[in-house]
């Protein structure tokens, strides 16, 4: 490949005039003009090329991004799908906008098997092991307000020095840890600053010391953000259109239809999609006494619509869940505290939801991510709005 010419002044005047010669020189002309066209080498002189620096990481580059394009045309086949090269967009980093679509292809892509890569069919002109296939996803920036983990360590550092031993006895001392695994949590903070050790962030100096920059918050948020390719990424739905069409929850294609509408769907892929799926919904309300169609041809939908579908799927789900458990099930009411063990989780189409038991019943309520290690252990919470507050240990507020 020409890239990889040492001598990046190139004078073809020079070569031997026999036929082969004269063959292979042809050739490199060719190309040695197509890289000119890409501004990636310059004729001098007549037969006289300079190749750009920037040629070598450029055609990487492209090379790179030609296998992503095949992999993005693969997934789409597999769909029954078609759609033109020049629609694709290819992020090295977090989008400056959110992005929303449907997930098409899920597979891991590196060599230790830590990065999974989703491949995603947007609405509009990497790592989430919870999305399904045919799940709606938001992709967007990263928020940049850095981890608890980094703002507990610079606040319990003194003179820039970090003492596991002096945030182990004042964890103890407010008893906020969840499950009281004091050791534990301490440790996870102990492992982030070896983490961060290696990126020159932090410094070591014995088991009980580590030396935390005046800055350090600062540099582990840029240390992420460069890490983790600055994007945020939130599912909005696991269930496919097709199945949030005839549910008898509230869906992510409800809250359009009352909320964002169809104002920013394109005419075409998966734009399209969403808004045939968005008719059928809303003709599945209708059908259904949720919705009327009114004189003007407008539609108005029942009042306090997402509500009613999240508490009319939540007590159908609870019943089917009754049957299995040969345990009764009560739905929790807005203001009440939910106590019991959690036994485990439920997906709706309204959202992901905790089973929190007691020995003569079991409730569900809105599962958040501070309860994820709370499983088989006692929780508490508060029902506010559709959302719930929980208490766990003696922490307060977590997770509205």
């Amino acid at each position: 490949m020409i890239a990889e010419a040492e001598n990046r002044l190139l004078d073809l005047r020079r070569e031997p005039d026999d036929a082969r010669s004269q063959s292979d020189r042809t050739v490199r002309l060719r190309r040695l003009g197509k890289l000119g066209d890409m501004g990636l080498a310059t004729e001098h002189a007549s037969g006289v090329w300079e190749l750009s620096e920037r040629l070598e990481p450029a055609l990487r580059e492209m090379g790179e991004r030609g296998d992503i394009i095949r992999t993005m045309q693969k997934a789409l086949r597999a769909e029954g799908a078609e759609r033109d090269p020049m629609s694709f967009e290819i992020h090295d980093g977090a989008p400056a906008a959110p992005i929303v679509g449907r997930v098409i292809d899920k597979h891991l892509s590196d060599e230790l098997g830590e990065t999974l890569t989703l491949v995603v069919d947007g609405i509009d002109p990497e790592r989430v092991e919870d999305a399904r296939i045919g799940s709606i996803i938001e992709i967007g920036p990263a928020e940049s307000t850095g981890r608890p983990s980094d703002r507990a360590i610079a606040g319990m550092a003194e003179d820039g020095i970090y003492r596991p031993s002096r945030h182990l006895e004042q964890a103890r001392f407010d008893g906020r840890v969840p499950g009281g695994d004091y050791e534990g949590f301490v440790d996870a903070h102990v492992r982030r600053l070896e983490a961060l050790r290696r990126a020159g962030i932090a410094e070591r100096i014995d088991a009980d010391q580590w030396r935390i920059p005046a800055d350090f918050e600062a540099r582990a948020v840029a240390h992420d953000a460069e890490r983790n390719g600055s994007a945020n990424i939130r599912i909005l739905s696991t269930f496919d259109l097709e199945r949030q069409i005839g549910s008898d929850g509230a869906t992510w294609l409800d809250r359009r239809l009352t909320g964002a509408g169809e104002s920013d769907l394109s005419a075409s892929g998966f734009g399209e999609q969403v808004r045939e799926a968005m008719d059928r919904r809303r003709n599945h309300h209708i059908e259904h006494g949720d919705a009327a169609r009114q004189p003007d041809g407008r539609v108005a939908y029942r009042r306090n619509l997402i509500a009613t579908l999240q508490e009319r799927e939540v007590a159908r789900a609870g019943e089917e869940l009754a049957a299995k458990k040969s345990l009764p099930f009560r739905a929790a009411a807005d203001g009440e505290t939910v106590t019991g063990t959690l036994t485990g989780t439920t997906q709706l189409s309204s959202g992901k939801f905790a089973i929190v038991e007691k020995s003569h019943e079991f409730t569900l309520v809105p599962w958040r991510t501070v309860i994820d290690r709370q499983l088989g252990r006692e929780v508490s919470g508060i029902i506010l709005g559709g959302a719930v507050s929980w208490h766990l240990g003696r922490q307060r507020g977590l997770g509205l």
